[in-house]
């Protein structure tokens, strides 16, 4: 089937889906336990399906997908797929660069129909803008980001899947009167680009998630779970940090939720003892 065609053949297919319910997730409805694939990166490097045989043992279920480039860490969507079979688990959403520093497959600039094609094809509901490396941080590539987010939300939504923006702390530095963040929030549209919020990142910057509940109610549909350490700002284990999460899951109505995922950047120890740790915390709250 041509690419063209199969956007055509999912959108509409999707459409019916949107009417029927079909893809909505309640709110307050406890999703599986996610995790973002990112966290433990060397294990996958060396060996894929072990590391995901791995996190299914532990209780892991739902994933959020890094460095698609056209494959999956070297595997068509065919054989990936079938290593989630084997070993149970679920792709609700995989991170995407911009490729407006370097022309990368599987980027927003740079096969990004393909990407749709190969996500839409392993089940996932979700595509996001992971990162602006540092020389995509200026006010002209600023100004330019919302066309280029909604033009790849549009294509997104067509497949029957949802795009949106993860932040890390920069976005909450002053792009003009507002911070950055602020700015892609109120030139994009809803329906087309959505926010996986970062509650670490945003956090560190000093702003507070519930402030942004409040002024954009239903827009943050996914979060990044992870914790800040006392005194040093480091990312920790959930629930070794000075994150309130009580505070904000208890919003989660208001800000949209829908699905979350552990994520750990850096681990002080063992990274598979650290995602343990906080497994047994997130459980232990029933988030």
């Amino acid at each position: 089937m041509e690419r063209r065609d199969f956007l055509q053949t999912v959108s509409l297919a999707a459409a019916g889906l949107y009417v029927n319910g079909l893809l909505a997730n309640p709110l307050n409805v406890r999703t599986p336990l996610g995790i973002q694939l990112y966290s433990v990166r060397d294990a996958v490097a060396k060996d894929l399906e072990a590391t995901l045989e791995r996190l299914a043992n532990m209780g892991y279920a739902n994933l959020e997908l890094y460095g698609y480039d056209g494959s999956f860490f070297g595997h068509t969507a065919a054989d990936f797929k079938k290593m989630l079979r084997n070993t149970g688990l679920t792709v609700t959403s995989s991170h995407h660069n911009t490729g407006i520093a370097s022309a990368v497959d599987g980027t927003l600039n740079k096969g990004w129909d393909k990407a749709i094609e190969d996500l839409h094809a392993i089940g996932s509901r979700y595509m996001v803008c992971a990162y602006l490396f540092p020389n995509e941080r200026t006010p002209a590539i600023y100004k330019t980001l919302p066309k280029l987010l909604e033009t790849s939300g549009r294509s997104v939504k067509a497949a029957g899947m949802q795009f949106a923006y993860h932040n890390h702390d920069f976005e909450f530095e002053k792009a003009g009167a507002l911070p950055l963040y602020d700015f892609l929030l109120d030139n994009t549209t809803p329906e087309l680009v959505a926010m996986e919020l970062d509650l670490y990142w945003i956090s560190k910057a000093g702003y507070d998630p519930l402030d942004y509940f409040k002024k954009y109610p239903g827009r943050f549909p996914l979060w990044h779970v992870k914790d800040m350490e006392a005194g040093t700002k480091d990312i920790t284990e959930i629930g070794k940090g000075t994150i309130d999460f009580d505070r904000i899951f208890a919003a989660r109505k208001q800000a949209g939720l829908q699905y979350w995922f552990v994520e750990q950047d850096v681990s002080k120890g063992d990274i598979f003892t650290s995602l343990r740790i906080s497994r047994d915390y997130v459980m232990q709250k029933g988030y």
